[in-house]
């Protein structure tokens, strides 16, 4: 028999299980998907700023690469 793994959707907390099966993985829905994707794209969401990648990355560094 085999167990299913089921995990918390990212958007509501649902569980939801984690298949090839739900097209919306990881989220439960469509419309969780889409309430996500909606947030990023207006920019709700963001991914904390590295300080290690934007202190190398910075305009200084650049120039000496150069």
């Amino acid at each position: 028999m085999e167990t299913k793994r089921t995990i918390a959707c990212p958007q509501c907390g649902e569980k939801t299980v984690w298949s090839d099966d739900n097209e919306s993985r990881p989220f439960c829905s469509p419309r969780c998907k889409n309430t996500d994707f909606i947030a990023w794209a207006n920019e709700e969401q963001k991914i904390s700023e590295d300080n290690d990648y934007t202190d190398f990355m910075s305009e200084d560094t650049m120039n000496q690469l150069q």
